[in-house]
């Protein structure tokens, strides 16, 4: 990058949610564990590359952390309440009796290593979606998300960034607590540590919360605006016509006994009401924005990147099928592209120009 391009600057956070999508789209796609760690490898190099100095920038560590918890308790759950019976048998545990409303689950029993395989394959593709989630929340700045929201969705934003930004607060109070009690020092390990730790953490965060709500409602943050009764009428009759359409062309689309002319002609009708009822609810909220996030080439090539990623996962899962849905008992492997398809999911952190609180955060580190 040269010129402008190469300034830093804090890429456009729709951009960077554009991007994790398509990892996490591309990561649904396959089972393949080599393939799911390369995508989940892609998408932490581009954290650790591109996040800023902000507090939420630090909320990747705990994203990792429930990622691994997740395949684990995967894992466990195979184990406790069993398995495909047919297979290598590495454990065999007690099978529990249950009473007969209970018929057809499994308490312990046989563990397979195909079982166990099976709940790691999938355990790894649920690891590599929140892997991808907490690289767009790690990434991208919640209140600059906010201010892009449209503004017929504005009011579902708002409660969207509040929910996805808990785990950026929790880390930034866990940051906080932790320096607090290592300078006021005491028993650093045992069940006693554990809770003067937990404690004062989920009471800065509730504290935090409570304070970003009312802050929300003191600017104005989820009224309803100045919109007359007719407005509020035509608007809620649209959406719920758009939503009535949606219904029976989806309805359709599914049940191939269902008549074709209520799939796409519904669908499509549906969706153009949609638009029209959402223009029409966006006009009851004036809001005004500063310094709006401009796109540039940076940010069009982020969610370019995105959606090849996506498109190539889509295309490797119905053409390479072995590839992306590897068999227990074989070794799973890449095809070049799907490697590939890891690797390009990795360009955003040398294509993208460096955020400009990152120079910040070394000196501070340092």
């Amino acid at each position: 990058m040269t010129g402008s391009a190469a300034l830093p600057r804090d890429l456009h956070p729709l951009a960077w949610w554009a991007w994790a999508i398509g990892l996490a789209t591309a990561a649904s796609f396959t089972t393949n564990p080599l393939l799911l760690l390369l995508i989940m490898g892609s998408a932490t190099v581009v954290v650790m590359a591109r996040r800023s100095g902000h507090p939420f920038g630090r909320s990747f560590r705990l994203y990792v952390l429930l990622a691994l918890f997740t395949v684990v308790m995967r894992v466990v759950f195979r184990i406790i309440f069993g398995g495909q019976e047919i297979g290598h048998v590495l454990l065999d545990l007690p099978e529990i009796p249950l009473p007969d409303w209970a018929a057809g689950v499994r308490l312990l029993g046989p563990v397979t290593s195909e079982a166990l395989l099976a709940g790691l394959y999938d355990g790894l593709r649920l690891a590599a979606i929140i892997i991808c989630v907490g690289a767009a929340n790690s990434l991208a700045n919640p209140k600059r998300v906010l201010a892009s929201v449209p503004p017929a969705l504005y009011e579902i934003g708002t409660a969207l960034v509040v929910a996805v930004t808990i785990f950026p607060q929790l880390a930034d109070s866990a940051r906080r607590v932790r320096a607090a009690q290592a300078l006021r020092g005491g028993a650093t390990t045992g069940v006693g540590r554990l809770q003067r730790f937990l404690v004062p953490v989920l009471e800065d965060a509730l504290e935090r919360s409570l304070s970003l709500a009312a802050g929300m409602d003191t600017r104005g943050y989820g009224r309803s605006g100045g919109a007359t009764v007719r407005e509020r009428w035509v608007t809620g009759a649209l959406l719920l016509l758009a939503l009535t359409g949606i219904c029976v062309g989806t309805y359709a689309w599914l049940d191939p006994t269902a008549p074709q002319v209520l799939a796409l002609p519904m669908l499509g009708a549906g969706v153009a009401v949609a638009v029209v009822g959402l223009v029409s609810a966006g006009r009851r909220v004036q809001r005004t924005r500063y310094r709006p996030d401009p796109w540039r080439g940076a940010e069009l090539f982020t969610v370019g990147i995105g959606i090849a990623v996506a498109v190539l996962g889509y295309y490797v899962s119905h053409t390479q099928v072995v590839v992306a849905y590897p068999g227990v008992t074989v070794v799973p492997y890449l095809s070049p592209l799907a490697l590939a398809l890891g690797v390009l999911g990795a360009l955003p952190a040398v294509a993208t120009p460096v955020p400009a609180t990152a120079p910040v955060r070394r000196e501070v580190t340092a």
